[in-house]
């Protein structure tokens, strides 16, 4: 398995790497000191409160300081650790970066990393320092072999993602599961859809049917071939492969089913390889220390005890303790995709004004706004701002306070959090008044598409947050609660 082990590292450095030139464009409009969530202002609530437990509590590089200069070192730290695993130089020692570096983001960005996404990748990472090679250039790692439980635990993880999605939709209780109408409008309402994914929402149901169908039994029944002979579980990587392809072509999900995608690898071996004219490894593997590899066992049956108390005693005092003492670093995780379908597409649009009377919209980057353009595919790409207020739409402005800070930037002209977005519709002039609008999209069908040249229609809500003047502004409304 010297081959798979190689595609799986290079992939979760490519995954890093992703996330942290995605975080480049967006960590300082969203935890830098004058952001959304000012990073600074957790640490500074943490610190009057605990002891040194407080370093467990929220486990952070960012204790050292939470700048703009500080968060601009920690994604160049990023980009060139995980730069390093792709490359294979020194695996053990940059695969262990990317991940304190990670953790240190995700630990001190409240709700812009509560992403599946991301726990998905922290675990994957955490498996990953065990799994591969010792050395500066070890190339295939021949003298250092994978164990069998390192590689378990990983094709376990990947396994879990399947299954426990597949199972959470059925206990979720949404009826659209059960009708098989829960695809219907899934490209229309999802987070980030793609071109394609608006032709493929212009199907039948029959299909839309067929692809929940399908959804349901490779989650829960096809996904289980995984642990079956050879040939077997050859013919299902091509099975969800294509699934995952699929899902990649219709809707932006970051680097999610790019991970699925590549750690599906697992279900084959060095043979397979060897019949695409790949070099098969010679193995010499050479003694490592005992006391290490004692370590290295124990630590990853405390990873797949926290795995399973995660899923199945997530309270349990005893039998959940496991997964509550990783909780912290998000490497012992609960998966379970799409458990409630979404019924209907919200948008919210940040609007600026000079006079109060007429409102000009701030152009989002990647979001449906602009009834005339298309869907994009940027994935892996990942717009934190951008999804969260997908997440927002479905809430209220009162429980998505952050949305009103954003106001107040915007009325700041606050350059940090005006990159979020496309451009600056005032070009440096700061607006009198911001305001947040709510709109409900559909996707147009062919026929008026033709017509007009239009993939959405949308019509007008309501507001999302009561609109701010700059005569409203005070330092009270930037001392972010998300720190309490």
């Amino acid at each position: 398995m010297l081959w798979p082990r190689w595609v799986c590292l290079r992939a979760i450095g490519f995954f890093f790497f992703s996330a942290f030139v995605s975080l480049a464009y967006q960590i300082h409009g969203l935890i830098g000191p004058h952001g959304l969530r000012p990073a600074q202002f957790l640490f500074d609530a943490l610190r009057s409160r605990h002891g040194l437990i407080r370093y467990w509590e929220l486990p952070s590089l960012l204790w050292l300081g939470a700048s703009d200069r500080a968060l601009t070192m920690l994604v160049a730290c990023g980009i060139v650790s995980s730069l390093l695993l792709i490359a294979n130089v020194a695996p053990k020692i940059s695969i262990l970066a990317c991940l304190a570096l990670f953790v240190s983001f995700v630990s001190a960005a409240q709700e812009f990393s509560e992403y599946q996404s991301d726990g998905m990748l922290l675990e994957a990472a955490a498996i990953g320092f065990f799994l591969a090679p010792r050395g500066w250039r070890p190339k295939l790692g021949e003298s250092d072999p994978p164990t069998r439980a390192a590689l378990f635990l990983l094709k376990w993880e990947w396994f879990r993602i399947y299954f426990e999605s597949g199972l959470v939709k059925m206990l979720s209780g949404d009826p659209s599961w059960r009708d098989f109408t829960a695809m219907d409008h899934y490209y229309e309402n999802g987070p980030l859809p793609t071109w394609i994914g608006w032709y493929v929402q212009q199907l039948p149901h029959w299909y839309h049917a067929l692809t929940a169908f399908w959804t349901l039994a490779l989650e829960l029944v096809v996904i289980w071939l995984a642990f079956f002979p050879r040939r077997i579980r050859i013919a299902l990587f091509f099975v969800v492969s294509i699934f995952q392809i699929g899902i990649i072509l219709t809707s932006n999900y970051c680097f999610l089913n790019y991970l699925v995608l590549a750690f599906g690898i697992l279900l084959v071996d060095d043979d397979a390889f060897r019949k695409l004219k790949m070099r098969r490894p010679r193995l010499v593997p050479t003694r490592g220390s005992r006391k290490l590899e004692f370590l290295a066992g124990f630590a990853l049956s405390w990873i797949f005890a926290a795995t399973l108390g995660a899923f199945l005693f997530p309270d349990a005092p005893v039998l959940g303790w496991p997964a509550q003492s990783l909780e912290r670093l998000r490497i012992a995780n609960r998966y379970g995709l799409f458990a409630v379908m979404t019924p209907a597409r919200y948008e919210i649009e940040f609007q600026g004004s000079m006079d109060g009377v007429t409102f000009t919209p701030y152009p989002y980057r990647f979001k449906p706004q602009a009834l005339n353009e298309a869907p994009g595919i940027y994935a892996p790409y990942q717009p934190r701002f951008e999804w969260n207020l997908w997440f927002a739409s479905l809430s209220s402005c009162e429980q998505q306070d952050w949305v009103m800070i954003a106001e107040a930037r915007l009325l700041q002209g606050e350059p940090s959090v005006l990159r979020l977005f496309r451009d600056d519709p005032f070009h440096g002039a700061r607006p009198k008044y911001v305001r947040t609008m709510t709109y409900q999209y559909w996707m147009t069908n062919l026929k008026t598409k033709r017509a007009t040249g239009n993939w959405w229609r949308r019509d007008e809500i309501a507001p999302f947050c009561d609109g701010l003047s700059a005569d409203e502004l005070s330092p009270e409304l930037l001392q972010t609660p998300g720190a309490d």
